[in-house]
């Protein structure tokens, strides 16, 4: 489900709402929010894997939280850490936490990341999924003014199939989009 165009805020307007945000790298709570994706991801990383937090906001804490456990990770976010060189490399993982619902091009997005991991990598991403249309109705999630773009489980699972690629749903929302073993033949004809 998409908002359209001519109702989106502009980016001013964008980044003045994720400015008000309170989400500091060591507030607990946030962490614990966090930690719906984090801790369901680190069971299925390599020791010394190294990631990408897409979306990482004003306070980095995710990728705050995989360094303290020994991984390595850069950062991106269109307004706070707009580093477009972090796009020529390749991850074992990748995060885009509560980002998806942001983004005006996300078909663009979820391939360009998708293609940014190594085979047999995993793009983390967790944001509220939609039930269906009478939830949809009444569902405070979609009254925020930057949340533009709504998933579906059936969504991610098209998706998914589009890629080639296997897919966990944990928990209400949380998505973990493995990418399968290809060889460099297959990868260079791949979406």
């Amino acid at each position: 489900m998409f908002v359209p165009g001519r109702f989106h805020v502009s980016p001013e307007q964008e980044k003045a709402r994720y400015d008000s945000h309170n989400n500091h790298p060591d507030d607990p709570g946030y962490r614990k929010f966090l930690s719906r994706l984090f801790t369901p991801l680190c069971t299925r990383l390599c020791k010394g894997a190294c990631g990408l937090d897409f979306g990482c906001g004003p306070g980095p804490a995710l990728a705050a939280m995989f360094r303290e456990c020994g991984y390595s990770i850069e950062i991106y976010d269109k307004f706070f850490a707009p580093e477009n060189a972090i796009f020529s490399k390749k991850y074992d993982f990748i995060t885009a936490t509560e980002v998806l619902e942001h983004l005006t091009h996300p078909a663009f997005e979820l391939a360009r990341l998708y293609r940014q991991l190594k085979n047999g990598g995993i793009l983390g991403v967790m944001t509220k999924l939609v039930r269906n249309r009478q939830a949809f109705e009444k569902w405070h999630y979609k009254n925020d003014p930057t949340h533009i773009c709504f998933f579906s489980k059936p969504t991610f699972e098209w998706l998914a199939h589009a890629l080639t690629a296997r897919i966990e749903f944990i928990g209400d929302d949380v998505v973990l989009i493995h990418k399968k073993y290809r060889s460099a033949q297959t990868e260079a004809i791949s979406p």
